[in-house]
């Protein structure tokens, strides 16, 4: 597993909902690059919410399947983010793009359940973006997340 982040066993539910993550790839939208990648996100709520890539011919107007199911979350209310699990339709390894994890780092140090080396592993999102970009210079808050300025609320 040279190279691979190590992380730690996914637990039963986690396991779980990367299986969510693993069927969501059957409904991505990938007829540029083939490759079909789904995201299954569950909140403090407990609510879990999926999402796929959607691919476009004008490249950057993509969306990646982790900041889809963000989206759905946040656009049901949610702010606490807990865990997200990542997976791609071929069955290879596959962890988060550099935005999906800044993205993510927005609301907090989720679990990030993915396959790597070969194995569903859970890695902490802050060791793999160990500096995200953060409002007031990039520091993580009490809350786990990086800080905003004067305490305002992201959103």
């Amino acid at each position: 597993m040279s190279g691979a982040p190590q992380g730690r066993d996914a637990d039963a539910a986690e396991l779980r909902l990367f299986a969510e993550a693993e069927r969501a790839t059957a409904r991505a939208y990938a007829p540029y690059s083939g490759y079909a990648v789904g995201a299954a996100l569950v909140a403090e709520s407990g609510r879990a919410y999926l999402g796929v890539n959607v691919e476009n011919a004008s490249y950057p107007a993509g969306l990646c399947a982790e900041r889809a199911a963000l989206a759905a979350a946040v656009a049901a209310g949610e702010r606490r983010p807990r865990t997200v699990a990542v997976a791609a339709g071929s069955g290879a390894d596959c962890l988060p793009c550099g935005v999906c994890l800044q993205a993510l780092a927005e609301f907090g140090d989720v679990d990030v359940v993915a396959r790597t080396g070969g194995a569903v592993r859970v890695l902490r999102l802050r060791a793999l973006l160990a500096a995200p970009f953060a409002a007031a210079g990039g520091e993580w808050s009490a809350a786990g997340g990086p800080s905003h300025r004067d305490g305002e609320d992201a959103g």
